[in-house]
């Protein structure tokens, strides 16, 4: 009896550090999110160009793995916030100047 309330324990622990892990970047997967939507805006107005397109989804992918690692040991610092920050800044500011370049798909 005490082995199984010793693995119901560890399984409750396991699954509550995973839920926090998850929970502790909303701002952050808010952003990314409405990045996406931008860039797929982009895509359907044409006012992004294939090689565009595909430059700024690398970018967010490398945020996605950034974000990962930074989740990996079931934390997110204030160090590692700070810079998924920073990235989603500058991910940010480059898909305003690609979506902004007067260059068009189709061209």
């Amino acid at each position: 009896m005490k082995r199984v309330m010793g693995y119901f324990l560890a399984a409750i622990l396991t699954l509550g550090v995973t839920v926090i892990a998850n929970a502790s970047t909303p701002r952050i997967n808010k952003r990314e999110h409405y990045q996406q939507e931008r860039i797929r805006e982009g895509i359907q107005s044409g006012s992004l160009t294939r090689h565009e397109a595909a430059r700024l989804e690398a970018e967010q992918a490398r945020i996605r793995v950034d974000e990962a690692r930074a989740k990996a040991d079931g934390h997110v610092s204030d160090r590692e916030r700070a810079r998924l920050d920073h990235e989603l800044d500058k991910s940010s500011k480059d898909i305003y100047r690609q979506k902004h370049d007067r260059q068009h798909r189709g061209q």
